[in-house]
């Protein structure tokens, strides 16, 4: 039975042109990761429905005003927002059922923060200066008069996982919108209907254009595929793993379109010799579980000082022990399951290698006595830097300890990874704190606890954790090409 009636009893609906539509292909399971039963069915769509969500966004983009009404947009987002808070009780069921999100985080990051953060999308393409003056020059000898022009790019594909799902289709919505764009929203077939319930709430509550937004849910990764590929679409917005991000810039290429990539990460959280230790010890293995694990940006790389190496050990295994995988629809739940059977699989497969490669498994990697895809969750011990768990995207409740003797070694260790998109720093010393940070190659750190996550602020990665930046100023310019106009004078 659907939990809301954003979602029919037959199932979800496409969103093309304007219309709420069946699927191609039928329709396909979405299931609850919490008992791993079967919920409902979302629509199933075809290489003819991504080709006719394309045709719309395109059509949207060229024959439209869209682009050149940044007032009515603003009035649009401002109208979304607003409806997404009159059903935001829905959504939350939605999102705790097909997500698995532990319910105190659908008050926050999993879904009522991205709703909240459509009004700075709105005010910013109010406020926005489109055009900068440049003043008078003489190239060449020709005295001419020059402005720089902000333009949207045109039709967007975004393609999104399954972690965030709200905050990462949001987080592409809300600045594509803003700056005029039109869009095909290709969300992962492991949480449908969160894209879908926005979907329908847009065709029926909202004044944006047909064609503007289109949602195509699908359980066929070729889509995504389709989407890169054709020329009528000139950005493609992607946030997933780093593997299929490659993927996705290479089939790019052919058409020369432009790419964000938001990819993965093993971010380092690096305790400095004068921190408070079983503080920042307990904070780094508190993070690990939140959503079990399974955020790109989380450091589950714990760097230590070695002379403390095994009080540290022992403080994060107290933290991890009293940390229960369990209900998420409990108010007190942090761990709740793993998106599905093949994701938990995929973890114990790595704590598997974190035995073969002479680690230890301090304390968790059990899976509990009770449905649903739950893992304990779990602490790594006696492993170097370049071991396989300390190297890869684990994307589970996983932390790896790891000694190092001094501010340098730290930084050294964190930057020795081929990701660069997170991170920790606590200490006590300003002017360390400040040197370490600024040695630490990555596109975020929190230091003593902050919180650099925002609307306004920017947010990617270094490296092979991807391309540009979402959110903030930085996110909505992504959106955009820049045009240089000058007039002789």
């Amino acid at each position: 039975m659907s939990p809301s009636n954003l979602i029919p009893d037959g199932g979800s609906q496409l969103l093309i042109g304007g219309k709420l539509l069946a699927g191609g292909n039928g329709v396909f399971t979405t299931s609850d990761p919490a008992t791993g039963e079967a919920i409902g069915y979302a629509a199933n769509a075809d290489g003819g429905d991504m080709d006719a969500a394309i045709t719309a966004a395109r059509t949207a983009f060229d024959s439209t005003d869209w682009a050149q009404t940044p007032g009515f947009r603003a009035a649009c987002l401002r109208q979304l927002k607003d409806a997404l808070q009159n059903h935001i009780e829905e959504l939350r069921e939605i999102t705790i059922a097909e997500v698995g999100a532990p319910r105190m985080f659908t008050s926050g990051p999993q879904l009522e923060g991205p709703v909240a953060d459509l009004a700075y999308f709105a005010d910013l393409a109010e406020n926005y200066s489109w055009e900068t003056d440049l003043g008078i020059a003489q190239p060449m000898g020709i005295k001419s008069s020059r402005r720089v022009r902000r333009e949207p790019i045109g039709v967007v594909g975004a393609i999104t996982p399954w972690n965030f799902p709200h905050q990462i289709n949001f987080a592409k919505l809300g600045p594509a919108l803003a700056a005029g764009t039109t869009i095909v929203l290709k969300p992962a077939p492991d949480t449908p209907w969160c894209a879908a319930a926005v979907g329908r709430i847009i065709a029926e509550e909202t004044d944006i254009p047909a064609g503007v937004v289109n949602i195509v849910t699908s359980d066929d990764h070729a889509l995504g595929a389709q989407l890169v590929t054709d020329p009528r679409v000139d950005m493609i917005s992607f946030t997933g793993s780093t593997q299929t991000g490659r993927a996705v810039m290479a089939s790019a290429a052919a058409s020369l379109k432009k790419v964000f990539l938001e990819l993965g990460g093993k971010s380092a959280f690096i305790v400095l010799d004068d921190a408070d230790l079983a503080a920042a010890v307990s904070y780094a293995a508190f993070g690990v579980c939140v959503h079990a694990g399974q955020g790109c940006a989380i450091s589950t790389r714990l760097l230590v000082p070695r002379e403390r190496y095994d009080e540290a050990v022992q403080a994060a295994a107290r933290t991890l022990a009293n940390i229960k995988p369990g209900n998420p629809n409990k108010p007190g739940t942090v761990c709740g399951p793993l998106i599905s059977e093949r994701q938990r699989a995929r973890v114990e497969r790595y704590l598997e290698l974190a035995r073969n490669e002479g680690g230890t498994i301090v304390t968790g990697g059990n899976r509990p006595d009770s449905p649903g895809w739950f893992l304990e969750p779990t602490l790594i011990a006696g492993v170097s830097n370049s071991s396989t768990v300390a190297q890869e995207e684990i994307f589970g409740p996983v932390l790896v300890v790891i000694p190092h003797d001094g501010d340098d070694d730290a930084i050294r260790l964190a930057n020795d990874s081929p990701y660069g998109l997170s991170g920790s720093i606590w200490g006590t010393d300003p002017d360390r704190i400040r040197r370490v940070a600024e040695g630490v190659r990555t596109g975020t750190l929190s230091v003593n606890g902050g919180i650099w996550y925002s609307a306004d602020a920017p947010f990617g990665g270094y490296k092979q954790s991807g391309i540009g930046r979402e959110m903030g100023v930085a996110g909505f310019e992504e959106y955009t090409e820049t045009k240089l106009i000058a007039t002789g004078c």
